[in-house]
């Protein structure tokens, strides 16, 4: 589980109330280059994945996608053991990859418990996406970026809106056309399964009194995915981030609107901005970017006009869109994304496959 504690106050308040065409997506087979990790495959052994915290929100949604491959075992403690920690590093050490699906105080614990140079850590936790130690598990970033978590034992799962904020910026940035320091705002929507168990309780009530139909959180503007959000964006300085939770389970959008004055460059356009996306996400089989502008979109947008956040739902896919209005020189930049998959376990199990040298689409498609 990864945001529960994000949602806290939210869910502390909603407890006392209640008493497919694209135009950027080629199928590739990704595999890695890393022989070492290959090895255990090329002698028909079962690479084999812990994941810690697995009766999670996160933990049930990475077993799910991983129980049925034919090139991995997961190995488990017994359920009374299942909190042990005694038993729980014993199973870290002997695992050549764990899935750390914990609150940032048990990750850090955990990952200090590896005695040994081949484990790979996961973690889903925010503990470490900005220590420079752990490579940030966003392969899309970059050729380079991806290589390097081809070669990493140590990965921080990304959260779920940064996952959408940076796939909107970081291509942005790189190409020149926002500079460092430019102060974006985003704003995000997320199904309650964002908050864990507690908020999905809530709002799965049968009487209906479970959570309010919309409530906006992270008021105070210090939500506990700025830091990442600023550091992979590429611009150095935080954006105005105002999260929502809505009566929905799965899925997010997020938002992230731009005057073009705020570009580095005079005379941008909606397609100038396309095609930095186009050429940027060129190959990815997760990330898609969808036609340009309202019109070319009608088949995704649903009653005339509106943009769900629940289309992918339990998918690692993420599509974006570029909707601009070059008379007024605004542009509105959209990630749409499943929470849990591409902004969780999937993540997860994209960034194990990657490390462990397997397919890339191994139990995501």
């Amino acid at each position: 589980m990864i945001c529960t504690t994000t949602f806290a106050p939210l869910l502390a308040a909603a407890i006392a109330i209640t008493a497919t065409t694209t135009t950027a997506f080629v199928t590739p087979t990704f595999t890695s280059s890393s022989s070492s990790r290959s090895s255990a495959t090329s002698k028909l052994d079962l690479f084999k994945v812990f994941i810690d915290g697995e009766a999670g929100t996160t933990g049930l949604k990475v077993r799910q996608r991983l129980v049925n491959r034919n090139d991995l075992e997961i190995i488990s403690p017994p359920d009374e053991l299942r909190k042990d920690d005694a038993t729980r590093k014993e199973f870290i050490n002997k695992a050549d990859a764990v899935i750390m699906c914990l609150p940032d105080a048990a990750s850090i614990e955990a990952a200090s418990w590896v005695e040994n140079d081949n484990t790979v850590l996961i973690d889903a936790s925010t503990a470490f996406r900005v220590d420079p130690e752990w490579t940030y598990g966003f392969p899309e970033l970059g050729k380079a970026h991806r290589e390097e978590l081809e070669k990493s034992k140590r990965i921080a799962n990304p959260g779920c809106y940064p996952t959408g904020f940076i796939a909107l910026t970081r291509p942005l940035v790189d190409a020149g056309l926002l500079a460092e320091g430019t102060p974006l705002t985003v704003n995000a929507i997320s199904g309650y399964s964002g908050g864990g168990k507690a908020l999905m309780e809530l709002f799965q009530k049968d009487d209906n009194q479970g959570g309010e139909p919309w409530s906006a959180y992270g008021l105070n503007l210090s939500h506990k995915h700025i830091p990442e959000m600023t550091k992979y964006s590429g611009l150095g300085v935080a954006p105005i981030f105002q999260p929502q939770i809505a009566h929905f389970e799965q899925g997010m959008v997020v938002n992230v609107p731009i005057h073009y004055s705020w570009f580095n460059k005079e005379g941008i356009t909606g397609k100038d901005i396309h095609d930095v996306y186009m050429k940027h996400y060129d190959g990815s089989f997760f990330v898609r970017v969808m036609e340009l502008g309202v019109e070319a979109n009608e088949y995704q947008l649903s009653r005339g006009g509106f943009l769900r956040p629940d289309t992918l739902a339990d998918s690692n896919r993420m599509q974006l869109f570029v909707f601009p209005n070059d008379d007024a020189q605004q542009v509105l930049l959209v990630a749409r994304l499943d929470n849990l998959g591409k902004g969780a376990s999937g993540a997860a199990v994209q960034n194990l496959n990657i490390a462990l040298g397997i397919d890339e689409t191994a139990g995501l498609s």
